[in-house]
C-alpha cells in the first residue's frame, strides 16, 4: 500500500477526506506530504501545514473529528516522539537553567501581538464561560472565580507564581485589595506588567519560583504548572507548601490530560511550548499526597474551546488590520496551534482543572464556589 492510500485510508476513519468539499475535508498542494506525515507523524504534519503543503477550511473540526477517531495513535511511532520520550525520561528538562526557554521562544514575542490577541484582560488561559457571551466576559469570569475560590479578603498576602502580563495580579490587587507579589521567568511579560501597572499596586519579580522567599496568606497558579514537569512535581508542591500560610489556600489552574503522557506533541514542543508536559491526575494526586488537603478539583475543558476560537479570531483579526506584523509561515503556525488545540478540547482529549489545597484542611468543610 502507497503514502497516500494509507494516510487517505487512515483519515476515512475520522470521515475526513482528501479533495473533498466540506470544511473539514483536506486539500493538499504538495504529493510528498504522504510520506511525511508518516514519516515524521505530527511534526510533519504541523511543519507541511506551515509550509503550506495542504490547507483545510476548518482545522478545528478536522481535528476534533481526528481525534476523536484516534488517528495519532496510528502515526505515533516516529523519530520525534521517541526523542521525546527519551529526553523528558533521562532528563530533568525543566531546571532552574532552562526555565527561561520558553519564554524566550514563546512569551517574549510581541506583545502587540498578544494585546490584541488576548484582549484588555491579556489572560493567556482559558475563561470562564459561564454567564459570557464575550472572551473578555469570560476572562473577567474566570479572574472573579479565582478570587471567590480563594476567599480573598482584603490586605491578604498572595503569591501569583506564573503571573503572565499581570492581568489577574491586577485584578486582586485593584478590586480586593490583596497586596500581590506576582513573578514570572519572561522578560517581556514582566516589562509589560511593570509598565501597565501605573499605581505600583503590584510587587513584581523576575525569577524562577524555586527562589521565592517569604509567607503569604493566598496562592495562586494559572497556567504555569504545564511547564514544570514530572520530575518537578515534588518540588513544585513543597515550594508552595513551604511559602503558604497553614491556614491559607493554594489555587493551581491547569491544563491537564485523562491519560499519563511522556512529553508533549512534537510539533507544539518545537514551536509553541519547549519542554511542556501536561499532568495527568494520578501525578497530580502523588504531587500533592502528604503535602495538602484537596478541597475541590474542577474541570471546565470544554471551555477552552471557545477561548481559542476567539483567539483565533482576534488573532486574524490584528493581522489584517496591521495591528502586528508577522511572516506568512508564523501566521500559519498560529492558525495551526490555536485551532488544532480547540478540536483537541472540544475532543475532550485534554482538560481544564483549577484544584484548590490547603495545607491542613479547612475547619468546618471548604465551600466550593462555581
Amino acid at each position: 500500500m502507497d503514502a497516500k492510500t494509507m494516510v487517505t485510508s487512515m483519515l476515512a476513519v475520522a470521515d475526513i477526506r482528501i479533495g473533498g468539499d466540506r470544511p473539514w475535508d483536506i486539500q493538499v498542494h504538495n504529493p510528498d506530504l504522504y510520506q511525511r506525515v508518516l514519516r515524521q507523524g505530527t511534526l510533519g504534519t504541523g511543519e507541511s501545514y506551515m509550509e503550506g503543503w495542504w490547507d483545510c477550511d476548518q482545522l478545528d473540526v478536522m481535528f476534533c473529528r481526528a481525534i476523536r477517531a484516534h488517528l495519532e495513535a496510528k502515526i505515533h511511532n516516529n523519530l520525534p516522539v521517541f526523542a521525546i520520550m527519551a529526553a523528558q525520561t533521562l532528563f530533568n528538562l525543566q531546571s532552574v537553567a532552562r526555565a527561561t526557554m520558553v519564554a524566550e521562544q514563546h512569551y517574549n514575542m510581541d506583545n502587540a501581538m498578544f494585546a490584541r490577541m488576548l484582549g484588555p484582560t491579556m489572560n493567556y488561559s482559558c475563561g470562564y464561560w459561564k454567564d459570557a457571551s464575550t472572551l473578555d466576559e469570560a476572562q473577567n469570569n474566570k479572574m472573579e472565580l479565582i478570587c471567590r475560590k480563594l476567599d480573598l479578603k482584603e490586605g491578604m498576602s498572595v503569591l501569583d507564581i506564573g503571573c503572565g502580563w499581570g492581568g489577574l495580579s491586577l485584578y486582586m490587587a485593584e478590586h480586593y485589595g490583596a497586596k500581590v507579589t506576582a513573578v514570572t521567568v519572561s522578560t517581556e511579560q514582566f516589562a509589560y506588567a511593570r509598565e501597565h501597572d501605573t499605581e505600583h499596586k503590584v510587587n513584581w519579580l523576575l525569577e524562577d519560583y524555586r527562589s521565592i522567599k517569604g509567607r503569604f496568606d493566598r496562592i495562586v497558579s494559572v497556567g504555569m504548572f504545564e511547564h514544570v514537569g514530572r520530575k518537578n512535581y515534588g518540588v513544585f508542591m513543597d515550594t508552595t507548601h513551604t511559602l503558604l500560610d497553614p491556614s491559607g489556600l493554594f489555587l493551581l489552574h491547569t491544563i491537564g490530560s485523562s491519560t499519563r503522557k511522556t512529553g508533549t506533541d512534537p510539533w507544539i514542543n518545537k514551536y509553541i511550548f519547549p519542554n511542556g508536559m501536561l499532568p495527568s491526575p494520578v501525578c497530580i494526586g502523588k504531587a500533592i499526597m502528604g503535602r495538602y488537603v484537596m478541597e475541590d478539583w474542577h474541570n471546565f475543558g470544554a471551555d477552552y474551546d471557545k477561548t481559542l476560537m476567539a483567539w483565533h479570531q482576534r488573532f486574524e483579526e490584528g493581522y489584517a488590520e496591521g495591528a502586528f506584523q508577522c511572516s506568512e509561515r508564523v501566521r500559519r503556525m498560529y492558525r495551526y496551534y490555536l485551532l488544532s488545540c480547540a478540536g483537541a478540547f472540544r475532543a475532550r482529549d485534554i482538560q481544564l482543572w483549577q484544584i484548590v489545597l490547603s495545607p491542613q484542611g479547612v475547619e468546618g468543610g471548604y465551600c466550593c464556589a462555581r
